[in-house]
């Protein structure tokens, strides 16, 4: 592979990375707020209100991180973003437990892996955010994959 096809996969990354970061962003309010819905009988004005502020702060903080993460290089990469994505479940976590929601069940695995996940919000997949987001995170992936076989196979 030459320079500039390093460079050009490169780009490709790069701009896999702005439509994962941006997809993630706009789409951890709603996320958030469906998290709560699934677990609350009744959406008053004030949980929906706390919903909705949890939801901006989650695209804001772990928004604001993915966007760092992904526009960093790969070889500065020591997390992935769906690694970040799985931290967001504190914010409708928050959110339930100030009103009161009982815990869901989990099976020995989920309780294993994500002890604090007491409403089995955690994520599996992009696409258990937003199923925008499947395609852009598996572009994303494997042009990670790409450059980085191409730096260092």
């Amino acid at each position: 592979m030459t320079n500039a096809e390093l460079r050009a996969a490169e780009q490709r990354l790069a701009e896999s990375g702005r439509v994962l970061s941006e997809g993630v962003r706009q789409a951890l309010p709603e996320w958030v707020m469906s998290a709560v819905e699934r677990r609350v009988l009744e959406m008053s004005p004030e949980i929906r209100e706390a919903a909705e502020a949890a939801g901006s702060a989650a695209a804001a903080e772990i928004g604001g991180e993915v966007a760092r993460l992904l526009a960093a290089d790969i070889d500065d990469q020591r997390e992935n973003p769906l690694a970040l994505l799985r931290q967001a479940v504190r914010f409708p976590t928050e959110v339930l437990r100030a009103v009161g929601a009982g815990p869901a069940e989990r099976d020995d695995f989920a309780i294993d892996r994500f002890p604090d996940d007491i409403y089995d919000l955690t994520p599996a997949s992009f696409g258990d955010i937003h199923p925008d987001l499947q395609t852009p995170g598996l572009t994303w992936g494997a042009a990670k994959a790409f450059v980085h076989r191409r730096r260092h196979g």
